[in-house]
C-alpha cells in the first residue's frame, strides 16, 4: 500500500518550531534534515561514520521535515494544517507530496539513523547497524518502523536520561504516548521491574511490543492502545509523557490517581513557548524537581509536594 510523502521546507532558523507543528498533524513517520549546525557537531558525528561528501555538500540555511502519513490519515487534511500554521507563524514554506511505498518509506531514512550514545549509560542500536562499539554502554536495540521514537530527536533524549536519573530496580513504569517503545524499554533495562505502555496508534502499540522482544524484555512490558491513560488503572513508580504540550496538558489533569507519594512524573515534548502553559496546568500538589533543555525544547520532572511540619 502507497503513503503520502509529505515534505516541508523551511529556513532552517525556524525548524525547531515548524518540527513542533509538523508533529501535531502525525505522531510516527517523521524524520528532520536539518544541517545548519553540521560544522559544530563534526566531531560527534565524525565519530560514529555518519559524515560524508554528501552531507556537507547539503544547504545548510534550509531544513527538511519529511512525514509519512496512512491514505487513512487525510493527508491533504495534514498539509493544509501545517500550511496554515506556518502561515500564521510568520514561518516561510514549501510543501511537496508524493506516494511512497512504506517499505520505502522505511529505507528512506535508515541512512540517517547511526549508533547514537545517550545519557551515561545507553546506546541506542539500530538493528540493521552492526558497526558499533558499546563502551561498557547498556545496548537498546531498536527497530521503530514508522513509530515516533528513536532516541534522535531531542524530546527523547531527555527523557532517556530522565529515566537514567529516576528508574530504581524494581520500580514500576508507565509509558503515555508509547511510540517506538523506546522509553518503556530502556527503563526496563535500566532496571525497571515492569512497564505498561499506550498508544493511540495500534502500529505504536505493535512497534513497542516487538522492540520489547529485541531487547528480551518482553515478558515485562505491555503495550496497549488507548487515548492518554484514560483506562489505565493503579500507580506507578515512574511515569513518562513525551508527546505534546497540548496532551501533557490533558493528562496531567488525572495524573495524580495514578502517582504514589515518591512517584516521578516526566513530561517532554514540549517547545519552549508553551512551557508556562504546561506548568499552569500542573496540579497544585505537584512541584518541579527537574528542568532540562535542548534547542529549544523542554523537558520536565515532578514528585508530590511533601507536607513540611513545623
Amino acid at each position: 500500500m502507497d503513503w503520502t510523502e509529505i515534505v516541508v521546507s523551511v529556513p532552517a532558523e525556524h525548524i525547531e518550531t515548524a518540527e513542533n507543528i509538523a508533529t501535531m498533524t502525525v505522531p510516527y513517520g517523521m524524520y528532520v534534515e536539518d544541517y545548519s549546525s553540521l560544522e559544530e557537531e563534526v566531531q560527534e558525528i565524525a565519530r560514529i561514520d555518519l559524515i560524508d561528501e554528501e552531507l556537507l555538500a547539503k544547504d545548510r540555511s534550509k531544513a527538511l521535515i519529511h512525514l509519512y502519513i496512512d491514505p487513512s490519515e487525510h493527508p491533504a487534511e495534514a498539509v493544509s494544517f501545517i500550511r496554515e500554521r506556518l502561515s500564521s507563524e510568520g514561518i516561510p514554506c514549501e510543501i511537496s507530496t508524493g506516494s511512497c511505498d512504506v517499505e520505502a518509506c522505511l529505507e528512506s531514512w535508515k541512512q540517517y539513523f547511526a549508533p547514537l550514545p545517550v545519557g551515561e549509560r545507553l546506546l541506542i542500536r539500530p538493528v540493521w547497524r552492526e558497526d558499533y562499539e558499546p563502551d561498557g554502554r547498556l545496548v537498546l536495540n531498536l527497530d521503530p518502523g514508522l513509530a515516533f521514537g528513536s532516541g534522535t530527536h531531542e524530546t527523547t533524549r531527555l527523557c532517556l536520561q530522565m529515566l537514567e536519573r529516576f528508574v530504581t530496580p524494581g520500580c514500576s513504569l508507565l509509558d503515555v504516548g508509547c511510540g517506538s517503545g523506546i522509553l518503556s524499554v530502556a527503563g526496563l533495562l535500566l532496571g525497571a521491574k515492569e512497564a505498561l505502555g499506550i498508544d493511540i496508534d495500534e502500529m505504536a502499540v505493535k512497534a513497542s511490543v516487538s522492540n520489547a522482544r529485541l531487547n528480551g524484555v518482553e515478558n515485562r512490558y505491555r503495550g496497549v492502545k488507548g487515548n492518554l491513560a484514560e483506562e489505565v488503572q493503579g500507580c506507578f513508580d515512574v511515569i513518562t509523557a513525551n508527546i505534546v504540550a497540548d496532551a501533557i496538558i490533558l493528562l496531567s489533569a488525572d495524573v495524580e490517581k495514578l502517582m504514589g507519594e515518591n512517584s516521578v512524573y516526566i513530561m517532554s515534548g514540549i517547545i519552549d513557548s508553551r512551557l508556562q502553559d504546561v506548568l499552569a496546568a500542573l496540579p497544585e500538589t505537584l512541584e518541579i524537581i527537574e528542568q532540562q533543555e535542548e534547542k529549544g525544547w523542554m523537558c520536565l520532572a515532578a514528585k508530590k509536594k511533601t507536607e513540611r511540619t513545623s
